[in-house]
């Protein structure tokens, strides 16, 4: 009888056993089947039935959807946003940035910021139009350039829409240079204003201003927003409106010369 009661005792502490081995086992594939589905009720039932496109003015809605390449019943749920943005803005040139989000349960709402036209480089008997950026955003003629500020002393390489402006290796700095003004430019709402740039000196930017003034700027290491606020206020608060001439910003205290 003892005998039997030992061996009962060691078949239940053997299912016991068995039970602790395998329930982990049996609670991960639980947990698996509940996943899969989730997974499987949203691809079947998030669809896009609706694109949403904001902030284009260059560009047509019918554009952005076709660059982002989402179509209507697509599943909302796989859609990949960084992948759609990276097409928007390589096959859109003026684009310059781009948020995506679902808006459930089945719409995608594509926003869009369109970078401007801030100046014309002429290359391989073309000109491109360069964003403050250096970014090129638009292959065109003489006519189109017509309306953009030149740019002179700079030796584009490759120029290809929807890339960075590439020039040669001694003219990176000049490059560097000329961005980082036309930032500043946008920024205070001066760069409407500019005729041309030209850093055909190497060591300086020479910028036709307002028609009527050439104003000298470091090519490289300068507080262009300091400088530009400078010029600013002498064109504004010292010269009259018939003076012409240059502002020479490079040196250490900036002298309005009239053109002789």
């Amino acid at each position: 009888m003892e005998d039997e009661t030992v061996a009962a005792r060691r078949r239940r502490r053997g299912r016991q056993r068995n039970r602790g081995r395998f329930g982990g086992l049996y609670k991960l594939l639980s947990l698996v089947l509940i996943l899969a589905a989730i997974v499987a009720g949203c691809t079947v039932f998030f669809r896009v039935d609706e694109i949403r496109v904001s902030g284009q003015e260059r560009y047509t809605e019918e554009e952005i959807v076709q660059a982002a390449g989402v179509e209507l019943r697509d599943n909302l749920f796989l859609l990949n946003k960084i992948r759609i943005g990276q097409q928007i803005i390589s096959r859109l040139p003026y684009v310059d940035e781009v948020v995506i989000y679902r808006d459930w349960p089945d719409t995608l709402v594509i926003e869009v910021r369109e970078s401007q036209g801030a100046a014309a480089v002429e290359s391989l008997d073309a000109w491109w139009i360069l964003d403050v950026r250096g970014k090129i955003v638009e292959r065109t003629d003489r006519a189109g350039a017509s309306a953009y500020p030149t740019i002179t002393g700079l030796t584009p390489v490759g120029p290809t829409e929807g890339a960075l402006l590439s020039v040669v290796e001694e003219e990176s700095r000049r490059l560097q240079g000329l961005t980082d003004l036309m930032k500043v430019l946008s920024a205070r709402g001066m760069l409407e204003d500019v005729d041309s740039f030209d850093l055909t000196a190497g060591n300086e930017i020479s910028m036709g201003y307002l028609g009527r003034f050439t104003v000298k700027l470091p090519v490289s290491g300068a507080d262009y927003d300091r400088l530009m606020r400078a010029a600013d206020m002498a064109i504004t608060d010292y010269l009259s409106e018939s003076d012409t001439g240059v502002l020479d910003m490079t040196l250490e205290d900036p002298r309005f010369i009239p053109y002789s």
